[in-house]
């Protein structure tokens, strides 16, 4: 049997702590990591009223569930990002579902599409927002200011050779955000959950 690695430490206090109560936990957590949650909520569902609702949505369920979060599963962040696209995928479905009923347009396939889209445009933003910060800033160069590798080998002060390798394994990560079972990938994050 493989040996697992210990979660990280922060993660295992701060689930200590929502467990015992501490509304200050509640509030660090959030201040880390509303953002996360508000973008992939916004990702899925497409509003921002509905997005903002979602998150604290998460933040409550977070707070009125502490002990669903195990450390030795992975870290806070894959867990919180995987709540996040869950319940969001699910009010996505009830919106959707809803709105079929009432004779809105659209079929029950269309929705599954819908939803498939959503899930793996909000695991494209969670592998990017995670990935390594010199990976992020290649393929930043290369996508919004439009720089090739030599390029982007001068922006980032690394050789040609440095600037391709940065490419190709951002590229590579991203290109993850179509599989539901990526190595490392968060759970629930891609799939239509």
């Amino acid at each position: 049997m493989p040996h697992r690695e210990l979660p990280p430490r922060w993660d295992r206090k701060m689930q200590q702590r929502l467990a015992r109560g501490e509304a200050a936990a509640l509030g660090e957590l959030y201040d880390r990591f509303a953002s996360l949650v508000h973008g992939l909520a916004h990702r899925v569902v497409g509003d921002e009223h509905a997005a903002d609702t979602l998150t604290r949505d998460v933040f409550a369920h977070v707070w009125e569930h502490p002990d669903s979060y195990d450390p030795k599963q992975g870290p806070l962040r894959s867990w919180l990002a995987a709540l996040t696209n869950r319940m969001a995928v699910q009010r996505l479905r009830t919106t959707e579902t809803a709105a079929l009923a009432r004779g809105g347009p659209g079929t029950p396939e269309d929705l599954e599409r819908k939803v498939r889209h959503a899930s793996v445009a909000a695991r494209a933003d969670y592998i990017v927002q995670s990935m390594p910060a010199p990976l992020r800033a290649a393929l930043e160069l290369a996508y919004f200011q439009r720089r090739d590798y030599r390029q982007t080998a001068v922006d980032l002060g690394v050789t040609d050779d440095e600037a391709r390798r940065r490419l190709r394994l951002g590229l590579q990560l991203l290109a993850t955000a179509h599989d539901t079972e990526a190595p490392g990938a968060p759970p629930g994050i891609g799939g239509a959950a």
